[in-house]
């Protein structure tokens, strides 16, 4: 080897830390520096969300319903028509979704060609297959409604499709009958 050594040669095969302390400072900020960020970038999206003092957020009624149950008891009488639900109302409930846009082979609400030979077999045969369920569609479409508003519901999307059915009446109650 010569005397001379190529001290630029050196300089090209070393990195920038040159001492411990340096080495120190530059893991402590490759560790705080990201997770700075991130606590910044999290804090700065989950804003909006947080209620502040002087807004609708803490107001009884919007407390009330954030902390209401998931679901609750719904008791009909079966003798009231006015609680019952209208064909319309069993209709956007729960037939919609395929009878809204003929999914899973529905007659679609409306196409008459469709309805044409449903509509030929009668009303009764028509609320027996909502009832009990009939080729893709289960038990009343899915639905928890009473065989009255099922029936309804029939009569609704049947009339839609160039029927004329009436609308189901009531049976008398039980009680009533017996006096």
């Amino acid at each position: 080897m010569s005397a001379s050594h190529d001290h630029d040669h050196d300089d090209a095969h070393t990195g920038p830390i040159k001492t411990p302390k340096q080495l120190a400072w530059a893991v402590f900020f490759s560790f705080v520096v990201p997770v700075v960020v991130i606590i910044m970038l999290a804090n700065y999206v989950s804003t909006d969300t947080k209620p502040a003092a002087g807004t609708e957020a803490l107001e009884k009624q919007a407390v009330a319903a954030r902390i209401a149950p998931v679901g609750h008891v719904e008791v009909k009488d079966v003798n009231d028509v006015a609680a019952m639900k209208t064909g319309e109302q069993v209709f956007q409930a729960q037939c919609s979704a395929c009878h809204a846009t003929g999914a899973a082979g529905a007659p679609k609400i409306g196409d008459a060609a469709a309805w044409g030979p449903r509509i030929k077999s009668g009303f009764d045969a028509l609320v027996h297959s909502a009832l009990k369920g009939k080729g893709n569609m289960g038990p009343q479409g899915g639905g928890d409604f009473s065989d009255f508003e099922v029936s309804r519901a029939v009569v609704y999307m049947a009339n839609q499709g160039g029927a004329k059915f009436d609308e189901p009446k009531m049976a008398a109650p039980a009680a009533s009958a017996a006096q």
